[in-house]
C-alpha cells in the first residue's frame, strides 16, 4: 500500500531522515526543494512549494537546507539555490535551477497531471537574486537548467571538459560506461576515491564495503563528466555512489544497506 504524502512540505533533518522518507514509497513522485536561508529567491520559492504541496496531496514535497544537509545536496549535484529535483522513487524526472514558479508548476503537472497549471498567484511573484560572499553555494533566479555561476578557473575547466566530451558520441560513452562497470566484480562509482571520498554518502559506502571485507574497484566520477552523466542515463539512477555487482546496478547507499541487513548482499557476492 502506498504511503500517504504529507499535506505540507517536510523539513529534512538528516541524510537518514531523507532516505527513510524516500524509501516509504518508491512509486511516489517527490519534489526536493534545495534552499538556503540567506538566499532571497528561496523565500519566494518556499512559499510556492507550500502552495503546491497543498494542491498536490499525492506528491511528497521535501525542504532540504542545502548547506545543512550537504550530503543530500552533493548527491544531487546541487551547486546553486534554489534547485528543485523531481523524482519517481529513484528515477530522475527533472531538475530545475532558479526561482521560476511557472517552470516548477509545469514540471509537476507534466509528470502527475491533476488539472490546470499553477495559479497566477504563483506565477506573478517578483523574483530577486541574492548572493553571499565566500559561500559554497550561489543563489539564482535564472531560467531552468541555466548553469550556476562560478569563478573563472572553474568555468575554464568546465569548458575544457565540454570540449573533450564533444569527441565522444553517446554510443561511445555508453560503451565505455559498460566496460567500466565490469572492470571488477564489485565496482563503486563514487565522488573521490576510497582514501579521500568527496561526499558523505561515498564515505559511508566505503565504510560498509570495508566492514563486509570485500574487494572492490572504484571510479571517481568527479574526474569524468561523460561517465558521470552516462551512468545516470544508462542505469536510470540519478545519484552517486552507484554500486555495481557483476555488471549490474544494485543501487546506492540505502539499497546496499538494505541488502546487507537482510543477508542478500552475501548471496550476491558468493562467487565473486
Amino acid at each position: 500500500m502506498a504511503a500517504p504524502a504529507p499535506t505540507k512540505p517536510v523539513d529534512v533533518t538528516s541524510s537518514e531522515h531523507f532516505t527513510s522518507l524516500m524509501e516509504a514509497d518508491l512509486t511516489r513522485v517527490s519534489v526536493l526543494n534545495f534552499w538556503a536561508p540567506w538566499a532571497e529567491p528561496c523565500k519566494l520559492m518556499n512559499d510556492v512549494v507550500s502552495a503546491l504541496a497543498n494542491k498536490h496531496k499525492n506528491i511528497l514535497f521535501l525542504n532540504i537546507e542545502a548547506e545543512g544537509q550537504s550530503e543530500v545536496a552533493d548527491s544531487f549535484d546541487v551547486e546553486s539555490v534554489p534547485t528543485f529535483v523531481l523524482l519517481r522513487g529513484h528515477t530522475l524526472l527533472g531538475k530545475i535551477s532558479g526561482a521560476n514558479p511557472t517552470a516548477l508548476s509545469s514540471a509537476i503537472e507534466t509528470h502527475v497531471g491533476g488539472g490546470p497549471g499553477a495559479s497566477s498567484s504563483l506565477d506573478s511573484s517578483s523574483q530577486t537574486t541574492s548572493s553571499r560572499s565566500n559561500g559554497p553555494l550561489s543563489s539564482t533566479d535564472a531560467k531552468p537548467q541555466a548553469p550556476p555561476p562560478g569563478n573563472d578557473d572553474e568555468d575554464d575547466e568546465e569548458e575544457e571538459e565540454e570540449e573533450e566530451g564533444e569527441a565522444e558520441t553517446p554510443e561511445q560513452i555508453e560503451a565505455r560506461c559498460q566496460k567500466l562497470m565490469v572492470q571488477a566484480p564489485i565496482m563503486l562509482f563514487m565522488k573521490g576515491n576510497p582514501d579521500t571520498p568527496r561526499c558523505g554518502f561515498s564515505q559511508k559506502t566505503i565504510n560498509l564495503l570495508r566492514k563486509e571485507g570485500v574487494e572492490f574497484g572504484h571510479y571517481d566520477i568527479l574526474k569524468d563528466d561523460n561517465v558521470r552523466q552516462g551512468l545516470k542515463k544508462l542505469n536510470n539512477w540519478p545519484t552517486f555512489p552507484q554500486i555495481i555487482i557483476k555488471g549490474e546496478l544494485i543501487g546506492g547507499l540505502d539499497i546496499l544497506k538494505e541488502h546487507i541487513d537482510n543477508g542478500e548482499f552475501k548471496a550476491m557476492i558468493e562467487d565473486v
